[in-house]
């Protein structure tokens, strides 16, 4: 006799709004559209978008084996990554979640340190709205904050008090 398998309903990364407005099969799914990772080289003081990290591939990421416990990556390179979710109010868009994740990397060794989870887990808060980023060292707010002004200065004048007073430098 031959055996019925059961439809599977996996997790899908949906581009467009899967609901249409109906509500049905697809209502509460997150979209992956207004998000971007942006990665911050703390030495050299750079930030620059990396679409590629969205799936880890990077140009930082590529050919590392990421651990999950710090103190194996003893010699690693400081990084930031950060999401970056982009939303729209009646007076443009502005930057609407921003969140940060640690990430270390010897390209020596070809190894590195991150955390998998915390850098999903901080995808969702940014698509979700949330600041997450008073976590981070001085020298990188500021290279984040710059970079943010620069890429839209009204973006960055209609992002919330929250986002700019965690960046403020003390």
């Amino acid at each position: 006799m031959e055996e019925k398998k059961k439809k599977k309903v996996d997790f899908n990364i949906i581009k467009s709004d899967p609901t249409d407005g109906h509500g049905g099969f697809g209502a509460g799914t997150l979209s992956l559209d207004h998000v971007t990772p942006v990665i911050i080289d703390v030495d050299a003081g750079e930030a620059s978008i990396e679409v590629g990290a969205m799936h880890a591939r990077s140009p930082v990421e590529k050919g590392i084996k990421f651990l999950p416990n710090k103190d194996e990556v003893p010699n690693g390179k400081p990084y930031w990554l950060i999401w970056i979710t982009i939303d729209r109010t009646e007076g443009g868009p502005y930057y609407a979640g921003v969140t940060a994740c640690e990430m270390t990397v010897d390209r020596e060794i070809r190894r590195g340190y991150k955390s998998l989870p915390e850098h999903v887990n901080r995808m969702d808060k940014s698509i979700k709205r949330h600041i997450i980023v008073g976590h981070m060292d001085e020298k990188s707010k500021a290279v984040l904050t710059e970079f943010l002004k620069n890429h839209d200065a009204g973006m960055w004048e209609r992002s919330g008090d929250q986002l700019k007073s965690d960046l403020q430098v003390n």
